[in-house]
């Protein structure tokens, strides 16, 4: 990808995660982009995807940058389509960093789903969350299928957290 502004590179990130809700089920949609910018920071150091489902459920990507730039993309299912931008400060993206550290996201595995151990007892048709955390020079990555009935509270528990943190409400009215 070309240099570009950082605007338009969260925006472009943004769009590839929340366009990735029509690729077929079988198919986890791309990783958020994961290159540094000029600062030598990532873009983002959270991002969340949620897919379609069986029941409706709200499809949209959210990210933030580590300055609290947060960029909202909304597919279906939700108040507001499009992208919405708003931001939060700095400190708010620090304690969610936090949060998510303390609740150990870089030691859960990387997917939960159908064909892996982790997954225990499957549900079909249930929604599948990406997330993705930027900190301490460590990235993770998590796909995680609703299903799945062996995944840990805790992280959806940490999914809800991100949207509450970076006010996702306001755009898709859940």
């Amino acid at each position: 990808m070309p240099d570009m502004d950082p605007m338009p590179r969260t925006l472009y990130a943004s769009l590839i995660v929340a366009c990735s809700a029509w690729a077929p089920r079988s198919q986890a949609p791309p990783a958020p982009d994961s290159s540094v910018t000029a600062s030598g920071t990532p873009p983002f150091a959270v991002t969340l995807y949620r897919s379609p489902c069986a029941a409706r459920c709200p499809v949209y990507a959210v990210s933030i940058t580590p300055e609290g730039l947060v960029t909202y993309e909304g597919r279906e299912e939700v108040r507001r389509r499009g992208t919405e931008t708003a931001s939060i400060p700095r400190s708010r993206v620090d304690a969610l960093l936090a949060e998510l550290e303390a609740a150990g996201y870089f030691r859960f595995p990387s997917r939960y789903r159908p064909d892996e151990l982790v997954c225990g007892r499957y549900v079909p048709d249930a929604p599948t969350v990406i997330t993705s955390v930027s900190s301490g020079g460590r990235t993770k990555r998590i796909e995680h299928d609703h299903g799945c009935g062996s995944a840990p509270r805790a992280l959806r528990v940490l999914e809800s957290r991100i949207d509450e943190v970076l006010g996702t409400r306001r755009w898709t009215g859940r």
